[in-house]
C-alpha cells in the first residue's frame, strides 16, 4: 500500500466504523442470550421450571458514539441465587438454606470470548477491506 493513499483510504473508512461495529455487538448480544438462555435449560445450568426465568433474559441495545451497545441481563430476583448459590443463609423465620450454584452467564460468556475476538477482526476486515 502506498502510504499517499493512506489518508483516502482511512477517510473512507471511517463512515463504515459505527455501523459495523454496532452490528458486530448487537449481532454477539443476540448470540450471548441464546448461550444464556440454552445453559439456563438444564444441568449443569438451573432447569426450566415454568419457563419464566428462561423468557426473562432480555438483550437492550443503546447508541453509543461511533458504534453501539447492548445490556443482557434479567430482572428475576432468583438470577444472581442460580448463577452464584448461597452457602449458608437463614431467612427471617429461621429456616435453614443451601443452595449450590448453577452457572450458566459465566459460561456462556466464556465460551463467546473467541467468538467475540474473531467477529470483531471480520468487522474490521469488513471496514478496512473495502476502502
Amino acid at each position: 500500500m502506498d502510504l499517499e493513499d493512506l489518508g483516502p483510504r482511512l477517510e473512507r473508512a471511517a463512515g463504515r466504523v459505527g455501523p459495523e461495529v454496532n452490528r458486530t455487538v448487537q449481532q454477539q448480544a443476540r448470540l450471548l442470550r441464546a448461550m444464556i438462555r440454552w445453559n439456563a435449560s438444564g444441568r449443569p445450568g438451573p432447569n426450566i421450571i415454568t419457563g419464566q426465568y428462561f423468557d426473562s433474559w432480555r438483550t437492550e441495545p443503546f447508541a453509543v458514539p461511533d458504534g453501539g451497545g447492548a445490556v443482557i441481563g434479567t430482572d428475576r430476583p432468583q438470577g444472581r441465587r442460580l448463577e452464584f448459590g448461597f452457602w449458608d443463609m437463614t431467612d427471617r423465620i429461621g429456616r435453614h438454606f443451601f443452595q449450590p450454584p448453577y452457572p450458566h452467564v459465566e459460561p456462556a460468556v466464556n465460551e463467546l470470548s473467541d467468538e467475540y475476538r474473531d467477529a470483531f477482526k471480520d468487522a474490521l476486515d469488513r471496514i478496512f477491506g473495502g476502502a
